[in-house]
């Protein structure tokens, strides 16, 4: 039996799992405990609580709701793995293995590829199948030019009021794409990460396929750990855009297909109090969430024709 395996990253059902969380997400190595009061701050921010709550985390209801909505659209099942949390892809993969599956196209709901989130979600994968693998995988390596899903998120885009008008390619505001910052160590070096470059040009179809001229392209929600990280930061380039007289900005996060913390926290409301300290006007688009045009880029990649083996 063939079936689709969707992996996305992975968030806490409660603020007293962040320290657990982070383990996973650091491989091990653990943050200190500042940061790990930090990120309960800000999940708490956003509606995370000492006990779950009647719904899941933002990130894994609408990755839920992402995969109810392929179904819908294909013949075969759908299963959904995180990378740091329930559900983990080991225990996703055995239950596929129980159910017959004996062929996968894994898709990483993350569009453009890089080693530190893609790359780590296949090194995952390749882990839970174990040296004679019974699931053959067909990997998905990246998708950030797929023509759907550059129209949904021109199409979010272009249904943004700043305030109360439609974006068009009139009046003096600017659009600043985002997509979130990696260590800067990964695009440096013989064997360069393609992310930055993917990120970039994603924003570049998204602002032709929406007629916008005037937009920027920045990294956001750069980490804690060591070393620098991928800029400019959006708190630089909103002080640049305020000295060059804007007073309007949409930010438009094109690296991430549904809300979480990155969203509702680094840009609602963090980049939305420092866009108001420095005069500047801030909104952003809706997330794709489930946007139909994006679960047709699912659909489409999930039968589109498959790539070399998994190893």
């Amino acid at each position: 039996m063939h079936a689709i395996l969707l992996l996305a990253h992975g968030t806490p059902d409660t603020l007293g799992e962040m320290k657990a969380y982070l383990d996973l997400v650091t491989s091990g190595r653990g943050v200190p405990d500042h940061v790990v009061e930090e990120l309960q701050h800000r999940y708490a921010e956003i509606g995370l609580r000492e006990k779950p709550g009647p719904e899941p985390p933002h990130l894994t209801r609408w990755t839920m709701k992402q995969a109810d909505l392929l179904r819908a659209k294909i013949s075969e099942p759908v299963y959904v793995a995180m990378r740091n949390w329930k559900p983990l892809i080991a225990p996703v993969i055995e239950q596929m293995k129980v159910d017959g599956v004996t062929s996968a196209r894994v898709l990483c709901l993350a569009p453009q590829n890089s080693r530190t989130s893609i790359g780590l979600y296949k090194r995952d994968l390749v882990k839970a199948l174990g040296e004679n693998p019974a699931i053959q995988i067909d990997f998905v390596e990246g998708w950030h030019s797929h023509p759907k899903l550059i129209e949904a998120f021109a199409d979010r885009l272009l249904h943004t009021r700043v305030p109360h008008v439609p974006i068009d390619t009139n009046g003096k505001r600017a659009v600043l794409f985002t997509a979130h910052s990696v260590p800067s160590r990964t695009v440096q070096g013989d064997n360069p990460d393609p992310y930055a470059d993917e990120a970039k040009d994603t924003a570049a179809l998204v602002a032709q396929k929406a007629g916008i001229g005037d937009w920027y392209f920045a990294f956001q929600s750069q980490g804690v750990s060591g070393g620098p990280w991928l800029g400019p930061t959006v708190e630089d380039s909103l002080r640049s855009l305020k000295d060059r007289g804007y007073e309007e900005v949409v930010l438009h996060p094109i690296g991430f297909v549904c809300d979480h913390v990155e969203v509702l926290y680094d840009i609602d409301i963090n980049f939305q109090q420092f866009a108001k300290e420095i005069g500047i006007t801030l909104s952003r688009p809706e997330s794709l969430n489930d946007h139909p045009l994006l679960i047709e880029a699912l659909a489409e990649l999930a039968g589109s024709r498959r790539q070399a083996p998994c190893s």
